[in-house]
């Protein structure tokens, strides 16, 4: 007896089921970050951020830029969050915006708007324009961003990036730093309000 295949219809139906299921999760994630929960950035940064790297390295062509720009996605994500609407566009297609207007942004700060082909390439990926357009002005948030970054201390950028983009627990990071588990604390915690303010300047 010839063994039974799924049909073509209940293999659509499981791939629309598991997309619909990281879609929710993802809105969720972005509901969490809105409300300044740290793991709501950790699922969004597991569930997007090899996609949002490839739309990256698509436009720039260089893995280090690449890399650096999703760090700004990421941060930009922590700032703008609550500037997100499930109603107005899908949250994947609300991160792929953010990377693409970012990396683009970073071509012509960098001086290679000559590399017009990158720009053109940018141009097949989804945008979901005025939606970002509305929440973000790309060039000086992502200067702004730099600048913001930049002042932090030393520490607090690595605590921030372990935690935000390597995963790292609070317990990981200060045994990695050699600092007690509540001064690594402070250190992210302070380093977010610095941000934050600086930012909001």
């Amino acid at each position: 007896m010839a063994a039974l295949r799924p049909s073509a219809r209940s293999t659509g139906n499981a791939s629309s089921a598991r997309v619909s299921e990281a879609r929710a999760l993802l809105t969720a994630a972005l509901a969490r970050i809105a409300r300044g929960e740290r793991n709501g950035l950790q699922t969004a940064y597991r569930l997007t951020s090899a996609k949002l790297f490839g739309v990256c390295l698509r436009i720039l062509h260089e893995r280090a830029e690449a890399e650096d720009v999703l760090q700004e996605i990421y941060l930009t994500v922590w700032q703008k969050a609550a500037d997100f609407d499930p109603a107005r566009a899908s949250p994947m297609t609300w991160l792929m915006t953010i990377a693409r207007n970012k990396a683009i942004d970073r071509l012509r700060s960098r001086g290679h708007a000559s590399r017009m082909e990158s720009i053109d390439a940018a141009a097949e990926i989804a945008d979901a324009a005025p939606l970002a357009e509305d929440s973000l002005s790309e060039g000086e948030t992502s200067a702004r961003l730099r600048d913001c970054l930049g002042a932090l201390a030393a520490h607090e950028q690595n605590a921030l990036r372990g935690a935000f983009f390597d995963g790292n627990t609070y317990e990981e990071l200060a045994t990695r730093m050699d600092v007690p588990l509540g001064t690594m604390k402070s250190w992210i915690r302070r380093a977010l309000q610095k941000l934050k303010l600086c930012l909001g300047q």
